[in-house]
């Protein structure tokens, strides 16, 4: 498929800030969209499947927590209106010469913002994702070799810095984190540990625009593994 640059979707990570038509496979969208959190190729993935596919089958795995509103071009220019701008670029444009005051007041516009409220903007529960994980490492989402490939490509994610922050080898662990505009910071993985055990984990956080981005990351993994050494003192 080629992906043009003349409709990239925003974001700070790969397709999303090449100059020039990228062509790649289906194939390897996902890895883009598991290991980078690459937008572009996340809405190009979308867009084959559709938003109300995603939410059937969410809806079939029992996940009813869990819903899709929009692509993400759709949700960051309803983040831009609820600043008071006509899009996000737009509000992009503003933010660079907007003064110290006048930002902290588009702060509290931000997280007041429809994309940040769970009964409106696109959402889930940390239940739901551990459910997710448990049902894609017991090959029960799809086919099995579908669900290995998933495992596979959340492995190498190349975010270390919040759940596998929390663990040392031999310790494997398999992750896919979630970040929106400085206010929050999420991961969901599955820890493998040597004796066979596995523990699914979802952390979310939510904090004020500008917050420290470093220990919000590190306590993600350290709050993992309390919780993974609390379970296997309970034998569990």
């Amino acid at each position: 498929m080629t992906l043009s640059a003349a409709r990239r979707t925003p974001g700070p990570v790969g397709i999303s800030i090449f100059s020039d038509d990228a062509v790649l496979s289906w194939r390897d969208m996902v890895v883009l969209m598991l290991t980078i959190s690459d937008n572009h190729t996340t809405d190009a993935l979308l867009r084959r499947v559709g938003v109300d596919a995603l939410n059937a089958t969410a809806t079939r795995l029992g996940l009813t927590g869990t819903v899709v509103e929009s692509d993400l071009p759709t949700m960051l220019d309803s983040i831009g209106e609820d600043l008071g701008r006509t899009s996000w670029k737009d509000s992009l444009g503003w933010a660079a010469g907007a003064s110290a005051e006048e930002m902290a007041h588009a702060d509290e516009r931000l997280l007041a913002s429809r994309a940040l409220d769970p009964s409106q903007g696109t959402r889930t529960t940390p239940r739901d994702m551990v459910d997710l994980l448990r049902l894609i490492w017991t090959d029960q989402p799809g086919p099995a070799a579908a669900c290995e490939r998933v495992r596979a490509v959340m492995a190498r994610q190349l975010t270390r810095h919040r759940i596998a922050s929390g663990f040392r080898l031999p310790v494997r662990v398999a992750t896919k984190s979630g970040s929106l505009v400085g206010v929050l910071r999420n991961e969901i993985g599955v820890i493998s540990c040597p004796d066979g055990r596995r523990y699914a984990a979802a952390v979310f956080t939510r904090s004020w625009p500008g917050s420290d981005d470093t220990a919000i990351s590190r306590a993600i993994g350290a709050v993992t593994a309390q919780a993974v050494t609390a379970l296997q003192d309970m034998g569990a």
